[in-house]
């Protein structure tokens, strides 16, 4: 494969803005209207504003609304359907129970993640599961339009959740593996500058409809998403080293010229050197069970879990408990997603010039650091600075998943790639789905879960000293493969 990889190298650098650079964000607008379906319960399962009726016996500064008739209050607007919380009266439900939803879509995440995990990397293909993946959520959101109770709200939140369990790891894949090691920096942080652009639009696209039901919300951005799924159906290329691997040497070198119309000749003599699929066929198969019988496969994803875990928490819980800061929900989010985009631009840098396990490591304890200063601060009333430095807090929290997830591909090789990567994002998945009820739980006692998320992201990133350095690595398709590359890394030159 390292004909390929080589023949990838080439093209990259003289066309890589044509051809590859569409198919790119072809396939990282998957991750735009991912987003949308991450973040969208921030607005639509808010708490909304109410008002006095009767100011006799009702004040809004020190009333609570479930101690007083409902007579005597109503929501601002006067529009009852404005959010889940009004429309299906869970003003005076536990925290639990308005929080059910997102843990919904947290749970299925988790859920559809362990049962995609258990379709084997040669299934399909790249391409054609994070179509699968995309359509459906994008169909379930739109259904979302039609729910009629709480509970068939949180069901579907919940096939939303398992639906998109793995459109990130699909996607990211698939762009992964179409560059060289020298632009794998880069094109992959192409979709995750689109996820946060997604988060931004998201934003402004709640804020035009917030006089609107919240169910207008998931259409605006569920319809659009369904759209996409069929454009990438459509035009949308397969990898061409997960063909390799499959044996399909014509039709990898055949999407490689598709990329880009220069070095057809040099494609052609990579094509007559690559291996055969009856040699590929005899070589040593490699499955899901290899990461866990051997031990140094077993130990990497562990480590990685327990990293992703803390940074889960910080990153999907900080901007559900902003809310406790007591900002403009709108402008927080819009922020929140705005601090994200340096972070594009920061993470190939540090890619570049540093050591991965040193960025992941400094990074968490930073991270961990202003959340747990967010939480003083608080206390003491400074919210402008609290705010402040939640911003810090959820821009280390981007980062380091930024540093992890490139990382995560070159740390496994692509035969079990796509599995090894899904466990990143299902602890990622599983720290989220701890977010809503820690939050709940810490509106007793202001910005508390800013505290808890810090303690997390910087104790769980300790954790990044046991794994191995990759930097300056090639991808390598085999566990065989992925053993010599360690040795040679680790061997002196």
């Amino acid at each position: 494969m390292r004909d390929l990889e080589s023949s990838s190298e080439t093209i990259s650098d003289s066309r890589l803005y044509s051809c590859k650079f569409l198919q790119i964000i072809l396939v990282g607008l998957a991750s735009t209207f991912d987003s949308h379906q991450i973040f969208i319960t921030v607005f639509t399962d808010a708490y909304p504003t109410w008002h006095c009726l009767d100011h006799t016996i009702c004040n809004p500064a020190t009333s609570d609304i479930c101690e007083i008739p409902r007579s005597a209050w109503d929501w601002d607007g006067g529009f009852k359907g404005k959010s889940v919380i009004s429309e299906f009266d869970l003003e005076c439900s536990s925290s639990y129970l308005r929080g059910l939803p997102t843990s919904a879509f947290y749970v299925g995440s988790i859920v559809g993640g362990v049962f995609m995990a258990t379709i084997p990397d040669g299934f399909l293909g790249r391409k054609q599961l994070l179509f699968f993946t995309t359509s459906a959520m994008s169909f379930t959101g739109i259904s979302i339009f039609f729910s009629s109770s709480i509970w068939s709200y949180v069901f579907l939140k919940f096939i939303i959740g398992f639906a998109r369990s793995q459109t990130g790891t699909y996607m990211f894949n698939l762009i992964s593996e179409r560059v060289s090691t020298k632009w794998r920096p880069r094109a992959t942080m192409i979709p995750f500058t689109l996820f946060v652009l997604g988060l931004m639009s998201l934003s402004g696209i709640a804020y035009l409809v917030r006089h609107a039901s919240w169910r207008v919300l998931y259409l605006c951005t569920s319809v659009p998403a369904a759209i996409h799924s069929i454009f990438l159906y459509f035009f949308a290329l397969e990898s061409p080293r997960w063909l390799h691997v499959q044996g399909k040497n014509e039709e990898a070198i055949e999407v490689l010229k598709r990329i880009s119309t220069a070095n057809r000749g040099y494609l052609e003599s990579v094509s007559s050197r690559l291996p055969p699929k009856e040699i590929l066929e005899q070589a040593p198969s490699s499955s899901i069970k290899d990461l866990f019988i051997r031990k140094w496969a077993f130990r990497r994803i562990v480590v990685v879990m327990t990293i992703m875990l803390g940074l889960g928490m910080m990153y999907y819980g900080v901007p559900l408990a902003v809310r406790d800061i007591k900002v403009n929900i709108y402008l927080s989010e819009a922020l929140n997603a705005m601090v994200e985009l340096p972070t594009f631009v920061i993470t190939p840098i540090l890619l570049e010039k540093f050591n991965r396990r040193s960025s992941v490591l400094v990074n968490c304890l930073i991270g961990g650091a202003l959340g747990v200063l967010c939480f003083v601060l608080t206390l003491f009333g400074r919210t402008n600075i609290a705010f402040a430095l939640e911003l810090g807090s959820f821009f280390c929290a981007r980062i380091g998943f930024n540093l992890m997830a490139v990382y995560m591909i070159e740390m496994f090789p692509t035969c079990v790639r796509n599995f090894a990567t899904t466990m990143l994002r299902q602890a990622l998945v599983v720290g989220g789905a701890c977010c809503p009820i820690i939050v709940s739980i810490g509106r007793n006692v202001p910005s508390l879960s800013f505290a808890v998320f810090g303690f997390a992201v910087s104790g769980l990133g300790l954790f990044a000293l046991l794994l191995p350095e990759t930097k300056g690595s090639s991808l390598c398709d085999t566990m065989e493969e992925q053993e010599q590359s360690d040795h040679a890394l680790k061997t002196p030159q």
